[in-house]
């Protein structure tokens, strides 16, 4: 486990994120699959403290496993991604305009998000023996 250091926090968060196309329309054939998770890549490019870890997709939606910082509420996170993959997807494969009417997104309004990291029983007998460690930190072993 790689935790992430910054200035005024340390943190260890991440998300399991599931993002579905608007109507639950099965539009992402394999091409566009591929196109779809270069450009969730590309949004570390944009936001580099953003890290996308795993993306993949099915017919009408995509997961993620993201890391987000403690100051990027998870709700900005994923307007970020959603919004640069569909404008990029509607560019590139111009028939969304006929599937998706207007300014109609890509994406649905709605997102599934889990969190994922140490686990409860870690958390647990970290808080038990807080100040019988050496002075500091006190470590969390898996």
């Amino acid at each position: 486990m790689e935790y992430i250091r910054k200035a005024h926090s340390v943190y260890y968060t991440r998300y399991h994120i599931v993002v579905s196309t608007k109507y639950r329309k099965k539009v992402l054939n394999s091409g566009m699959s591929a196109y779809l998770k270069i450009k969730i890549r590309e949004t570390q490019k944009y936001y580099p403290e953003i890290q996308i870890i795993e993306a993949n997709t099915d017919q009408d939606h995509m997961h993620l496993l993201v890391s987000i910082p403690p100051n990027i509420t998870i709700s900005q996170a994923i307007g970020m991604i959603k919004a640069n993959t569909a404008r990029a997807m509607r560019i590139k494969f111009p028939f969304l305009d006929q599937v998706y009417y207007g300014f109609d997104g890509l994406w649905s309004i709605g997102y599934f998000v889990s969190t994922v990291g140490v686990n409860e029983s870690v958390i647990k007998r970290y808080i038990e023996y807080q100040g019988q460690e050496d002075s500091g930190q006190a470590t969390l072993e898996l």
